[in-house]
Formats: structure tokens, C-alpha cells, sequence
């Protein structure tokens, strides 16, 4: 996750080359279950503090900035064929700001919200710098009800009522890490204002293969090998998603590992491992108005 790469084009959509390093969660025996019932994004402690313990030299990874780019673009394009655009947008698992930086200068406000409280850290640091965006809301929430009071009230003068509804939701790279898929999107179908859309960004498992978006040693947190589209689709409709849309958006290629723990800890080298494309799905969805 750490090496930078080149752009190109693919047949199943745009292609982002980078060398770098089902649904059901990984764990889905009878013990997993009820600590799925109980933790949804990032759940899992030890995946919390992976992301914690990374926050600080997040962004001096070029594959994330490349990879958030690449969402802001599909999300975007797809924008532009609504008859209406967003204007207050929530992103889940916002990690340190990329995309909702990007997605800032579109909409009038971003309320970026991570259960990492050290990404979130981070962002409330860049957004200090006198060229960072105005319009962005650092939350340190583990988003599991659409009225949490760390959301933004619906109304300044009254902040103790009802939370903020938003147009957009999005989130990208961070369903894999969900335990409970159903939970979170139901939380998200509740935070969206009638007629509010869901834009979520993910790697698409494709098979067996695609366990090697991860290296070994990157494993912490994460809850499946991709997002199956097929089961994805028929998960947000049962959720009560309408107009419901999942499909690749675009390729990214990547350095992986030969074999488990070929990187060690240090991450991808260009010497190592061997170069693989993942498609990208864009998940869409509409609260029905």
C-alpha cells in the first residue's frame, strides 16, 4: 500500500496501476456472530489499532491518495447524470480526509466520520493549514445510530433534537473492514435525507485470488476479501435501497505477494512479489422519497 504507479485503461472500466503491497465476514462461526452484533465499522479492536497505530504516515502513501482520486472521479461522473446535486454529504471510515477533501469543493459541507480516533486526529491537523477546505466536520464516532449525538444537529438552535440528514453518503475502502454489512447499511439508509444517495467504493472479490489485495502482515481489521456485487445488490435492496446499482467502476493493479508474509512488515519492495489487477465496484443506492 505504499508504492506509487501509473494510470492506463481497462475494458471493465478506468485503470489505475499501483504497485503496492462473499459478505460474510471472514470469521462467521457461531462465536464471530455476536461480536457481529455488536461492532460494524472497523470494528474489530485490533483493526482500530492498526489504523491508529498508521494514521500518522497515512498520507505519505501514494496508493491512497491515487486510490481516493480515483473514487472521487467515479463518484463525480456519476453525479453529473443526477438531476440534482448533493449538498451535505457524510462520509464513513474518512481515514484522514483524502476524499472528503476532494468531494469538499463540490457540496457545501462534509461531515467526515472515522472510528479511528487518530485519522480522525490527523484530518483535524490538516484542516488547521490555512489552504484546507472550511467546509469539513471531523467526527471520532463508531457510527452505529443515525441519531448519534456526535452527528451535526438538523437544526443549530435546537441541538438537542434530531441529527443532520445528508444527500450523500460515501465511503470508500472500508466495507471490507465491516463485520456486519446489514447494520451499517441500515445506519447509512437512516442518515440519508429523502431522496439522499449512497456512493460506497470498495475492491470487488472476484474469487479465491482476490484475498491478495492485503499482504499478510496487513490482515488486522479486515472482515472479507472484497465486496461480492451480486450479494452486495441484494443486501441493500433487503436493507430498503432503491435504484439500487453495484457495479465496477474501475481497475486497480498492485504489487502482492507470492506467498503469505513475502513483504514482512516493511511493506512492498519492487524486487518482490508480482504485479495483479482488482476492479473496483461503485455501490449505489437511493432513499426512496
Amino acid at each position: 500500500m505504499q508504492e506509487g504507479g501509473r494510470a492506463g485503461k481497462s475494458s471493465r472500466g478506468r485503470r489505475l496501476i499501483v504497485d503496492l503491497p462473499s459478505l460474510l465476514p471472514l470469521n462467521n462461526d457461531a462465536d464471530s456472530f455476536e461480536a457481529q452484533a455488536t461492532s460494524n465499522l472497523r470494528g474489530a479492536s485490533n483493526g482500530n489499532a492498526r489504523f491508529n497505530d498508521e494514521a500518522k504516515s497515512w498520507d505519505a502513501r501514494p496508493f491512497v491518495h491515487e486510490a481516493s482520486q480515483a473514487a472521487a472521479k467515479a463518484i463525480l461522473e456519476r453525479l453529473k447524470a443526477l438531476p440534482k446535486q448533493p449538498k451535505q454529504v457524510l462520509e464513513i471510515g474518512c481515514g484522514t480526509g483524502i476524499l472528503s477533501f476532494l468531494m469538499a469543493p463540490q457540496v457545501d459541507r462534509v461531515v467526515a466520520v472515522d472510528a479511528a480516533e487518530g485519522m480522525i486526529e490527523v484530518l483535524k491537523q490538516k484542516l488547521q493549514k490555512p489552504d484546507a477546505p472550511k467546509n469539513i466536520v471531523p467526527v471520532a464516532v463508531l457510527l452505529e445510530d443515525p441519531n448519534d449525538r456526535a452527528l451535526p444537529p438538523a437544526d443549530d438552535s435546537r441541538p438537542e433534537n434530531e441529527r443532520q440528514k445528508f444527500d450523500l453518503i460515501t465511503s470508500h475502502l472500508v466495507l471490507h473492514h465491516i463485520p456486519d454489512l446489514q447494520s451499517v447499511l441500515k445506519t447509512m439508509l437512516g442518515c440519508l435525507a429523502l431522496g439522499g444517495r449512497v456512493m460506497l467504493t470498495d475492491f470487488e472479490d472476484f474469487g479465491p485470488q482476490a484475498k491478495r489485495f492485503h499482504p499478510a502482515s496487513k490482515m488486522a481489521g479486515v472482515e472479507r476479501h472484497g465486496i461480492n456485487a451480486k450479494e452486495m445488490a441484494e443486501l441493500m435492496r433487503d436493507v430498503g435501497f432503491a435504484a439500487v446499482d453495484v457495479k465496477p467502476a474501475w481497475t486497480m493493479s498492485k504489487r502482492v505477494e507470492k506467498h503469505d508474509g513475502e513483504f514482512g512488515d516493511a511493506g512492498p519492495k519492487p524486487e518482490l512479489g508480482e504485479i495483479m489487477d482488482f476492479p473496483f465496484l461503485l455501490c449505489y443506492g437511493e432513499r426512496a422519497t
